[in-house]
């Protein structure tokens, strides 16, 4: 009773709050996040009151298998926006794009925190600085996909920013398990080539065979199904199973098969779409299905960002040189990456801010980052500082920036 009667005082303070912030055209994913902090354990659950708010960040991870569920909800819809046709239009820029930004911000991440590094040794470590400046890689594709869905964006700039949001997560995950290898690698003086490079190489692989073998599936098994809520019915629950399966781990000796699950569901959307023929109709029911469970997890991953990593000095200092070294990262990779491929003018300008958001991803290389000895408490204050500012800041620049390049068209 007390975890239900939490779930509905989320949705009801998300919902209300994106009424009260609504007055100034704030996006409701920020609505959503701040109404989180609120009945936060650094807020309203310091009160005690059950069901009231949460009290504990124990009791947000005891509740990860909504996210787990709305992450891959997610993942599957900005799947189901790689039609081929579109690809064809714009899937060698967004690759090329989406690759050379994510470099490019590792590169001024690693710089800055090198140089932040050579001033203060006592504060942050060589493995940190190089550990975090994989993680500056990773984008929150949750917070960019509801910004576009709230205002119905359109145009070139939503074409080719959905596919490089997904294409992060790929980027990201190599970057950072070759980067953390090395940092692992600085710590103990063991070089171990699986974990740097056999391992990642495995996982995406890995990972966009199963999305797409599940893509397969589910495409055949529709075609059982002549009513469109039953096929809506099999399109969730193998959204289920997919989650489900991405969270296998096999060991072949010193080989590791695991499966990220945000490519694993961004493959199935990409796959379903391009091979079932009502495809498009199935996704906007399954859009409202799982609307509440969007808001859920907002308010969720409001209430997880710990408001105690402003008070202490050591991480807030390094947090700014992380977070002004990442966005120069975004932005000027993007801006040039973009404008090398040809890009029109208001996606050279624009794209760079769209892709600030940060979130799920960065702080799931946080629980690996926690085996970096000595160091992992403080690359995970570090990561939950910039999220707290990325989060609520970052939507309203996407906003912005979509709204300037013409894509969202004001009411």
């Amino acid at each position: 009773m007390t975890v239900l009667l939490s779930l509905s005082v989320a949705i009801f303070a998300g919902l209300m709050l994106t009424r009260l912030l609504n007055r100034w055209r704030l996006p409701d994913v920020t609505a959503y996040l701040i109404a989180g902090v609120l009945i936060g354990p650094c807020l309203l659950g310091r009160l005690g009151i059950a069901g009231v708010g949460f009290d504990s960040y124990a009791q947000i991870e005891d509740l990860g298998l909504i996210s787990d569920v709305a992450l891959g909800f997610i993942a599957f819809s900005i799947g189901h926006e790689f039609r081929v046709a579109q690809l064809k239009a714009t899937g060698r820029q967004a690759v090329i794009i989406g690759v050379l930004q994510a470099v490019v911000t590792t590169a001024c991440v690693d710089v800055a925190l090198f140089l932040f590094h050579a001033l203060r040794p006592d504060v942050l470590s060589l493995p940190a600085a190089i550990t975090l400046g994989a993680i500056a890689a990773a984008t929150a594709p949750a917070a960019t996909l509801m910004v576009v869905r709230q205002y119905k964006a359109k145009g070139s700039l939503v074409d080719l920013l959905l596919p490089i949001v997904a294409l992060d997560d790929a980027v990201g995950l190599a970057l950072f398990a070759v980067s953390f290898g090395v940092a692992k690698a600085l710590t103990s003086g063991d070089v171990d080539f699986y974990s740097i490079i056999v391992n990642p190489v495995l996982e995406i692989v890995g990972s966009l065979a199963l999305g797409a073998l599940a893509g397969w599936l589910l495409t055949k098994l529709e075609r059982l199904f002549h009513s469109n809520r039953n096929r809506v019915a099999m399109t969730i629950g193998f959204v289920f199973l997919t989650v489900a399966l991405s969270k296998l781990s096999v060991r072949f000796g010193a080989l590791t098969q695991s499966f990220s699950p945000l490519l694993v569901c961004m493959m199935l959307g990409s796959v379903f779409c391009n091979l079932c023929p009502v495809s498009d109709e199935i996704m906007n029911r399954a859009d409202k299905w799982s609307s509440p469970l969007m808001v859920l997890f907002f308010v969720l991953s409001g209430a997880e960002l710990e408001l105690g990593a402003l008070a202490r000095p050591a991480p807030a200092l390094v947090g700014v040189a992380y977070i002004l070294s990442r966005s120069f990262g975004k932005y000027f990779g993007a801006r040039e990456s973009s404008r090398m491929m040809g890009c029109s003018p208001k996606i050279v300008k624009y794209l760079g801010i769209t892709l600030f958001p940060q979130a799920g991803v960065a702080l799931g290389m946080c629980v690996s980052a926690a085996e970096l000895p000595g160091d992992g408490a403080l690359i995970r204050n570090i990561v939950l500082f910039a999220v707290l500012v990325y989060e609520l800041v970052g939507p309203v620049m996407t906003k912005w920036a979509l709204t300037r390049a013409g894509d969202i068209t004001p009411k």
